[in-house]
């Protein structure tokens, strides 16, 4: 038999294998060609419990010392493109481990000494979404601020509120802009109990059962970060449950979904804003494609994708949960397929976080430190679709309740005046007081105040109004969470 185990991988399980794997299941079983981007977490987690085995006297001093040199040069090799990744060896795992007996010898074997590839892979995966989690917070930070920098600038400016797609009342601008960013700190609240539940530690579990070797499984923890507020060590504690569950990539796949919806609204919105039956908002040119055959149009692309993006990382958490739901305990090799969905719905979501980002609050040009190229309002023809709904009515009817109307009876008589306005193709606050009395007599002059959009939007001046006052306190909350 050869020294090293890993120079037939049939000899890393054991000599128990009488015939070599086909090179069909080979390809099939094999992960390294997506997994080996969790080569960091991999020699993290590997220099952690190499640190813990030396401190419990389970390995020698000088193994470590050679296990430490080892990853060093591995690190080096695998970042400089030098490293060989092969098929054979079948995942990021047992590449490196292969390359670091290779290195150093006996020590390398001695390193999995206590583990499985079960715990091993448990771990890495969650130290590698624990890392992406850490950027998506920030990319959710950075998309927050776009968005109220759009709203700072445009609290003033009227767009009509829609309900069912049909003007309902004025809202202010800014506020619109400001509902996401409420959608969007819920994401990142989410995102945020995601990452504590992940930051819990497998290594140690070994295949299902635990070791007899005597682990310092909270040691372990404590090097890795894995640890709580207060900096207690974060410890699965059943090892059954700590190799077999990926509820924690499920669960971050699930507020991915959520978010990437709440991206796909606004994109929506933006789709239909951009469009010249409202005209409401343009986007910078880079984030449009033209047409191969009309040369007038400017298409938003991005928006489009983004939305039908959110489609592939929805499919992505109903293919994990559909992965999870017939697994006995505990590790099968079912949980192989975690990876690619999970990697792909960090990276989609990602980039879209970058791309919306800079597509509502612009870039930073280095020469001036401005940011240029977001999204440019049109007040004009908002405001002119507010005009077309009668989006006032509303506030005619809250009129007649101060008067004294019950409320029903208050709509019933706004209902009348606005078939009147129809009637005559004009807006409410264009009725003359004497059509208006007809409707009921307690109408006096003082409600032209209530029918104009100005006057409807600084109406609305209680806590989570759209009066611009109350947006403006919305903003100055916003901008001291966000820093």
């Amino acid at each position: 038999m050869s020294q090293n185990q890993f120079d037939k991988k049939s000899q890393a399980w054991s000599a128990l294998f009488s015939e070599p794997m086909s090179d069909l299941v080979k390809r099939y079983t094999s992960s390294v060609f997506f997994d080996k981007r969790m080569w960091q977490a991999d020699i993290t987690g590997s220099l952690a419990h190499a640190e813990m085995l030396a401190a419990q006297g389970i390995i020698h001093a000088a193994d470590h010392a050679s296990i430490q040199s080892g990853m060093a040069t591995i690190w080096s090799e695998i970042e400089s493109g030098a490293f060989e990744w092969k098929l054979d060896l079948e995942d990021v795992h047992l590449n490196i481990e292969a390359r670091l007996t290779q290195l150093v010898g006996d020590a390398g074997k001695r390193l999995h000494t206590g583990r499985s590839r079960n715990d091993q892979v448990a771990t890495d995966v969650r130290l590698w979404l624990r890392s992406e989690l850490d950027l998506i917070g920030e990319l959710l930070v950075d998309l927050q601020k776009s968005l109220v920098d759009v709203a700072e600038k445009n609290v003033d400016v009227i767009l009509p509120g829609f309900t069912h797609l049909q003007v309902a009342q004025p809202v202010s601008f800014g506020h619109h802009m400001l509902a996401y960013v409420e959608m969007f700190s819920r994401d990142a609240e989410r995102f945020s109990e995601v990452r504590r539940r992940t930051n819990r530690l497998p290594l140690g579990s070994a295949a299902l059962a635990g070791t007899s070797y005597p682990l310092d499984r909270e040691r372990v923890a404590r090097t890795l970060g894995m640890v709580d507020g207060a900096g207690n060590p974060q410890v699965c504690q059943n090892s059954l449950d700590a190799v077999s569950d990926r509820d924690f990539a499920i669960e971050f796949t699930a507020a991915a979904s959520l978010c990437m919806v709440h991206i796909s609204r606004m994109s929506e919105e933006f789709i239909l804003w951009m469009s010249q039956n409202f005209g409401f908002i343009k986007i910078a040119d880079r984030f449009t494609t033209g047409s191969s055959i009309m040369p007038q149009k400017k298409n938003p692309d991005v928006p489009e994708l983004a939305r039908g993006k959110t489609g592939r990382v929805v499919g992505h958490l109903m293919g994990l949960i559909t992965l999870m739901k017939g697994q006995p305990l505990a590790y099968n090799k079912d949980n192989q397929e975690d990876k690619e969905p999970l990697f792909d719905t960090v990276d989609t979501l990602k980039d879209t976080l970058r791309i919306f980002s800079e597509m509502v609050g612009g870039q930073v040009n280095p020469a001036t430190g401005q940011k240029e190229g977001g999204i440019t309002v049109n007040p004009a023809p908002m405001e002119a679709a507010a005009l077309k709904g009668y989006a006032t009515a509303t506030d005619l009817a809250d009129y007649l309740v101060k008067k004294g109307l019950p409320f029903r009876d208050a709509h019933e008589t706004v209902a009348h005046a606005v078939k009147a306005a129809t009637t005559h193709q004009v807006d409410l606050s264009e009725l003359p007081l004497a059509v208006l009395q007809e409707f009921n007599p307690k109408i006096e002059k003082d409600v032209y105040e209530c029918l104009s959009l100005r006057g409807s939007l600084n109406a609305r001046n209680t806590l989570g109004g759209t009066a611009p006052a109350q947006v403006k306190a919305q903003v100055a909350r916003h901008r001291a969470r966000l820093g």
